[in-house]
């Protein structure tokens, strides 16, 4: 009679089988399905590539170009004509386009550096703490995710109004500190933090203030990364209409939508400044866009 024995299965043998029936279930693609699914995603990159392809080759066409019907999509006869008329135009405005130029990054600066402080200054109690009304408030912040700034410039202006703020350069920075968009994110990256975390901190003997810039802000480093890309677009393209009244405090849209507004002359010199005012939000996500994807495929954490 033939006797057999069966070895102890080791502990981890039952992972490494589970390992390996998951290998074995993973999906191959052909090439020819790769290859149809790189041509599908370059076709719809390439037809969400037009209009900037068409503002860049409008800055290059002479003015016989840019009122031709059917409009074309690439220039025939580039120019430098329309740089050198929007130089000409900057320089016979009585407000140095430098002023422009400070009044906008001035902006853009302080009203994305104040509102990522109190948007995650708000976010963290919301997310870590339990106190009476936190559900309430939050279900406010959600709700005001629904408004369009139309329906809030009302309410808004009177507020400033009444502050003392109006014909500032606070009159636009002050709503950006409240973006409620930047808080609901915040809070909901700040929910994905392990508990044991902030507590292992807390028994180290660390502050409230310690936790929260050395260990909250900098595992939610995607979310603000994002929100400054976000809030950048917003404040950069702002004219401050119906806040500021002074030239001196005018921003740099402001300035583009005068130079269009003089009229068919002035065309080319209209699609000039349209390129360099998207070209500094474009070159900011260029720079940044690798730094988010790998932040958020390197901020997974659980318990």
């Amino acid at each position: 009679m033939r006797v057999t024995y069966e070895l102890p299965k080791k502990r981890g043998s039952r992972l490494l089988n589970v390992s390996l029936k998951g290998r074995s279930k993973r999906v191959n693609r052909s090439f020819m399905g790769t290859f149809s699914l790189f041509a599908l995603l370059a076709v719809f990159g390439a037809f969400m590539a037009l209009p900037l392809v068409y503002a860049i080759n409008n800055a290059f066409k002479p003015l016989d170009e840019i009122f031709l019907f059917p409009p074309t999509l690439f220039v025939r006869n580039p120019t430098w004509n329309n740089f050198s008329d929007l130089i000409n135009l900057l320089g016979q405005s009585w407000v140095p386009f430098s002023r422009y130029i400070f009044n906008t990054v001035f902006i853009t600066g302080v009203g994305i550096v104040g509102h990522v402080i109190f948007a995650s200054a708000a976010a963290y109690p919301l997310a870590k703490h339990k106190f009476p009304g936190k559900v309430f408030l939050f279900q406010i912040v959600v709700l005001s995710l629904m408004f369009t700034p139309v329906v809030t410039a009302t309410p808004n202006y009177m507020i400033l109004s009444w502050l003392g703020l109006i014909d500032t350069y606070w009159a636009v920075i002050i709503p950006a500190f409240g973006y409620s968009l930047g808080l609901y994110l915040m809070k909901q990256f700040m929910e994905q933090i392990p508990d044991a975390l902030l507590e292992a901190a807390k028994i180290d003997g660390a502050s409230e203030y310690r936790i929260f810039w050395s260990i909250v802000m900098l595992n939610v480093k995607p979310a603000w990364l994002t929100l400054i890309i976000l809030l950048f677009q917003i404040l950069w393209g702002t004219d401050g209409n119906g806040f500021i009244y002074s030239e001196q405090l005018k921003t740099l849209h402001y300035a583009s939508n005068q130079i269009i507004l003089g009229g068919i002359s002035r065309a080319g010199a209209g699609a000039a400044v349209a390129v360099i005012l998207m070209s500094v939000p474009i070159v900011l996500f260029l720079f940044s866009q690798s730094r988010i994807i790998e932040t958020m495929a390197t901020s997974g954490m659980k318990d």
